[in-house]
């Protein structure tokens, strides 16, 4: 296996990092209560996939996300301390909400019941085995085995007060108390002949709330053996129950199709239903202590608290966090600051998902033939409801005025229209009118855009036609060709940013070009295989046509050329995306990989591969994140652009690349790692050293700022501009000691005495005159012929120190003949080289500015000046060339017509 340069160590993304999931809030597993004593709030936890969410009850917010475990968490239960969630055979143990502190092995079938239990922890598995843990040593305390046939276990719980003693109940409808500490059974309870779903404690002593899987609720009591009252529902097995202790006695039960059952316990009677609480069956529920808040979750992938705070005793929805029920179909941003994302789903549903905070998402609704019908009808019922979204188009240009959104239906030849704003269904249902009385089963709907400016809806059939709707009012305003636009189903339509192309791609292989106004046939060209799909970036005119053959072609709709093919994937491409400036087409395949095309280069730059293949990928027009959706996934997953805030080598990967598995990431936001575990392969171009000059015929500018070297000419204009105009007066003051003159009788000093000693502070630099590092370095140079020592001494100089240095050359400051000769010769070097070209003609310039009437009277330095004449005269002569040339071409290029 090979890998390049700019790949990631392992085979993994350089460009993408895993960041975090959204829509993901609960699965099929009961949620757990816990009640925090320091902070005096009630926290909620549910499982999701291999990790499990902490949200506290008052907001519903998440307040912690545990760390993941290796496969799917598979029973959930808590204690005042720890989480505790097991998988296969496995339980773990979770302190903090977020790290493993305990691991208990020992069970050889999967962990299905789980109890807390003081300083243990009960565990039952489905070989019957029951074993009772030590949470801090991780050691057996007791192991019960049970016979399947005669007794096995489906329910367990701790009676209130009962001291060590369980109760578990079996799927054979007895049940069993037993004292773990003496391993006695202590009673059996013959039962009501049908399996036990589940057990509650009642807010009394001794009694217990028995769900059964006929659908009957028995509340017994399990002192004196003697039931109490018994209640029946017609919805299946009994999935949860729920007592009130806020002063109402009250029971909740749930059922596995979603309703809840709200009994009055003095009245013995059903005092409400709440019908359609979840679209699948109750998975937990729980009241609140103290408060009318009942909480409840299901596998539909949603929460929910309910407040009772109404008369006749049933609850309204309070707050609830709930994403699809169904993997999502289709994603795209939805606006341009890239908080948004609009998904459909699988279940009907279109939902907003926000990127800043949960409390952003909201649900625009499930798509419905009419919507009063379908109230009255209710959910589970609902012959009205549309099928599931396959492809949609947004834009924000006009939403505030009318609907937005744009969507086919999965099999439907109807399109309808979304509100954003009002989060619900549009008014228009989009249909051409020869289809409006009779009714073709294969005729449906297949792709849709809508135009920049929000006005104008496009619509693709199986049959060929394109038809153009007015959003506002929903009018048919025209169609494309004859009879159709393409002879095969259309695969593909998109609309330019300036309303003047309209773009179509037909199954028959054919990609056609139309004026959008006039709908008048422009261009129309075949390709090589059918196209599957087909994304226009409206910005930069370039069309991404992803074909049956797995390979993916770019389009310029300006020049009407094909202008890259890329090949590479293995199997149906599922989506594309373009980055907001256009460079890069990212694409996703039924093959397990999401590959990154930079298209100037025409290269592959990145490919990552997922454990499940991606179906729908949006990138945020900030450009800071990928979103990808996945096969049977209910959660959305946001990947981090990692160019936007560290230095990635991109390099073109070679045809054999092959990348490794990466996990999707979690529900919390994940900390970008450094790579640094393969230095030598992905580093090399971050760690590249510029050489000096790259090539000796070339000419090379130094890398020093213009201040070092610009105003070297114009010091004097500089210095000038810049002197005061009057020079600062020191205040007077009386001195601290007062200076008195030398003598047997004391007397103060007059000002004029004072200054009678003073010498000038005028400092005579003839006196002082020696030599500096340059001027030893330039008189060492005229023998050895090195001027890198001289040059460098220079180069850290600043304006000022370069004029004085450059002054003292000359004999009157201190100089001689023969070091303004070795000058002239460093100016000579530097050209020979061409290396710090910017430099030399600065340097130059200044030392003819100061010592032309020298130069002038002296052989020796003249002979020297000609000899630099004609050396920057051809490198001149040279530059000027190539400065001409490039002009020429460029001026061709602006006025030629090509």
């Amino acid at each position: 296996m090979s890998r390049a340069v700019g790949a990631a160590p392992g085979g993994g993304s350089a460009l993408f990092s895993g960041f975090r999931a959204l829509g993901l809030y609960s699965n099929h597993l009961p949620h757990v209560l816990r009640y925090h004593r320091r902070h005096r709030e009630f926290y909620l936890v549910t499982a999701a996939g291999r990790s499990f969410h902490t949200y506290n009850v008052k907001k519903l917010g998440i307040v912690a996300v545990s760390n993941a475990l290796l496969q799917d968490i598979t029973c959930l239960a808590a204690d005042r301390m720890l989480v505790f969630a097991s998988y296969g055979n496995v339980l773990h143990a979770f302190a903090r909400n977020k790290e493993v502190v305990h691991v208990y092995a020992g069970h050889k079938g999967e962990i299905r019941l789980l109890q807390p239990f003081g300083d243990h922890v009960i565990s039952v598995d489905i070989d019957n085995v029951l074993i009772v843990w030590d949470i801090q040593s991780e050691e057996e305390y007791l192991q019960l085995n049970f016979d399947k046939a005669v007794f096995a276990v489906s329910a367990i719980m701790h009676p209130s007060t009962y001291l060590n003693k369980i109760l578990l109940g079996s799927e054979q409808g007895s049940m069993q108390l037993w004292n773990v500490k003496s391993n006695k059974l202590l009673y059996s309870f013959p039962g009501w002949g049908s399996g036990v779903t589940t057990l509650q404690q009642a807010p009394a002593v001794d009694v217990v709330a028995v769900g059964l899987v006929s659908g009957h609720i028995i509340v017994h009591n399990i002192k004196f053996d003697e039931t109490l009252m018994k209640f029946q529902q017609d919805w299946g097995p009994i999935t949860a129950i729920s007592f009130r202790t806020d002063g109402h006695p009250v029971m909740a039960a749930g059922s596995p199709v979603g309703h809840i059952a709200l009994w009055d316990l003095e009245e013995k009677k059903l005092i409400s239903q709440m019908r359609n609480a979840h679209s699948t069956a109750i998975a937990g529920m729980s009241f609140v202590q103290g408060e009318p808040l009942l909480v409840t979750n299901g596998a539909d992938n949603a929460i929910k608290v309910w407040i009772f705070d109404g008369p006749g005793g049933g609850g309204r929805l309070l707050r609830c966090r709930m994403g699809h029920s169904a993997p999502p179909t289709k994603i795209r941003y939805h606006g341009q600051n890239g908080q948004q994302i609009l998904s459909a789903g699988q279940d009907g549903t279109l939902q907003s998902f926000s990127t800043v905070h949960e409390k952003f998402n909201k649900s625009l609704g499930r798509g419905s033939i009419n919507k009063k019908k379908s109230k009255r009808k209710g959910l589970q019922y609902d012959t009205m409801a549309l099928p599931p979204i396959t492809a949609f188009a947004t834009e924000i240009a006009r939403q505030s005025d009318w609907d937005g959104i744009i969507a086919c239906h999965q099999g439907y030849i109807t399109c309808t229209t979304w509100n954003y704003q009002k989060s619900s269904m549009g008014v228009h249902k989009l249909k051409p009118e020869e289809f409006s009385k009779n009714k073709p089963l294969d005729v449906y709907a297949t792709a849709v855009d809508i135009t920049t400016c929000g006005n104008f809806a496009v619509i693709g059939l199986s049959t060929g036609h394109v038809d153009v709707y007015n959003m506002q009012s929903g009018i048919h305003r025209g169609r494309y060709g004859k009879e159709k636009a393409h002879e095969g189903a259309i695969r593909g339509v998109a609309v330019d940013g300036l309303n003047q192309l309209t773009i179509t791609a037909g199954s028959e292989g054919l990609i056609k070009l139309w004026k959008f106004k006039t709908r008048d046939l422009v261009y129309s060209a075949k390709l090589s295989s059918t196209p599957s799909a087909m994304l226009l970036h409206r910005d930069s005119g370039i069309l991404g046509i992803a074909s049956d053959d797995f390979s993916i072609s770019i389009l310029d709709i300006e020049t009407r050329r094909i202008i890259r093919k890329f090949s590479g994937h293995h199997s149906q491409i599922n989506d594309m995306a373009f980055s907001p400036d256009g460079r890069w087409l990212i694409t996703a395949s039924m093959d397990c990989t999401i590959k990154t095309w930079d298209l100037p280069s025409g290269c592959l730059i990145d490919c990552f591969l997922l454990d499940s293949a991606a179906i729908s990928i949006t990138m945020s027009p900030t450009g800071d994140f990928l979103a990808s959706s996945h096969v049977d996934d209910l959660g959305i997953y946001l990947w981090s652009n990692r160019s936007l805030y560290s230095l990635v080598s991109l390099r073109p990967l070679p045809a054999d690349y092959e990348p490794s598995v990466i996990m999707l990431p979690g529900t919390c936001a994940a900390q970008d790692v450094d790579i640094t575990e393969d230095e030598e392969t992905s580093d090399e171009m971050i760690d590249y050293n510029s050489p000096e000059q790259l090539e000796k015929q070339l000419v090379t500018l130094s890398s020093l700022s213009e201040s070092r070297w610009k105003n070297l000419l114009n010091l004097d204009v500089i210095k000038k501009k810049n002197k005061p105009r009057e020079p600062p007066k020191v205040p007077k003051s009386a001195p601290f000691f007062i200076p008195t003159v030398p003598g047997l009788i004391p007397q103060y000093a007059t000002a004029k005495q004072e200054n009678d000693g003073q010498q000038s502070k005028i400092v005579n630099l003839g006196v002082l005159a020696q030599k500096s590092d340059f001027y030893i370095q330039l008189e060492e140079a005229l023998s050895s012929n090195e001027y890198k020592s001289p040059l460098n001494i220079l180069k850290d100089m600043g304006p000022s120190s370069i004029e004085t240095e450059l002054r003292g050359l000359a004999p009157e400051g201190g100089g001689s003949v023969e070091v303004m000769k070795s000058f002239l010769r460093l100016i000579g070097a530097m050209l020979d080289t061409k290396c710090d070209f910017e430099l030399a003609q600065a340097y130059l310039a200044l030392f003819l500015k100061l010592h032309l009437k020298i130069l002038s009277s002296e052989p020796t330095l003249q002979e020297e000046i000609a000899k630099v004449s004609t050396q920057v005269e051809e490198t001149w002569i040279r530059l000027q060339t190539l400065f001409n040339q490039s002009l020429c071409v460029l001026n061709y290029m602006k006025s030629a017509l090509i």
